[in-house]
């Protein structure tokens, strides 16, 4: 794939989550759009991001509208990189008897509800004649077609409530925003702290830095027109199960 259409992304980019993978996002949408002004949002902004935004505080998101007109720039992406999959009290569940009402709320949080109340956010700023992208990380894990192993009860479900959730904006969107697209990507696995502790199980060929990640992320984007929006895609552009 290219960059065919880099040049025609013009306008603010705001980039969520500002772990391996945004960070790298953020990087290479800065090389490759030279269009856009890119701005990072997380909980540690303004020092280590553009802004600060936790997308598990209502407050925030509330406000998140009137920070970005700010900028005086119409909006041309938003990119959910957040996510969270395991901490200090929360474990990817290998058997039934693991899963739990906190861990559950844990992984929804900010993996599902999240991703579409920051949507709910900037909708304010779409315009019926302006492009715009929303994307957010997913997981081929999410996917409930491709399910063969179980486990990680509380993530895989989140991942796919938010598929869910957002396949259910773009058909929404797709009628009030016509100009709109919607996106769902799968990252592949990729050396951040979310994926250290399982990489034992991953053939280094499949376990892609961050900068790698981030630029084939991209050139999928760039590839997608609101004719597309709703999609659920890998890496490579290919598909997945829903």
């Amino acid at each position: 794939m290219v960059e065919a259409s880099s040049t025609d992304w013009v306008g603010l980019a705001l980039v969520v989550g500002p772990g391996g993978i945004g960070s790298a996002v953020a990087a290479e949408l800065r090389r490759s759009c030279p269009g856009l002004k890119v701005l990072t949002a997380g909980r540690h902004g303004p020092s280590a991001c553009s802004l600060r935004l936790d997308i598990e505080n209502d407050s925030d998101l509330d406000g998140l509208a009137a920070t970005l007109r700010t900028q005086t720039l119409p909006l041309r992406l938003v990119f959910n990189c957040a996510g969270r999959l395991h901490g200090p009290e929360l474990h990817p569940e290998k058997r039934l008897q693991q899963v739990d009402r906190f861990q559950l709320e844990q992984q929804f949080g900010i993996n599902a509800i999240a991703p579409i109340l920051l949507a709910k956010a900037i909708e304010p700023l779409l315009e019926r004649d302006q492009p715009f992208h929303f994307a957010s990380l997913s997981a081929r894990v999410g996917s409930i077609g491709d399910n063969r192993s179980g486990g990680w009860y509380g993530y895989r479900a989140a991942k796919a409530a938010q598929n869910q959730l957002l396949r259910s904006l773009s058909i929404e969107w797709s009628r009030r925003w016509p100009l709109a697209t919607v996106s769902l990507l799968h990252p592949g696995t990729t050396d951040t702290a979310l994926s250290r502790p399982f990489q034992s199980f991953v053939a280094p060929e499949k376990l892609f830095t961050p900068e790698r990640a981030a630029r084939q992320l991209v050139e999928v984007l760039l590839q997608q027109t609101p004719a597309k929006s709703g999609s659920f895609l890998a890496w490579d552009g290919q598909s997945i199960d829903w």
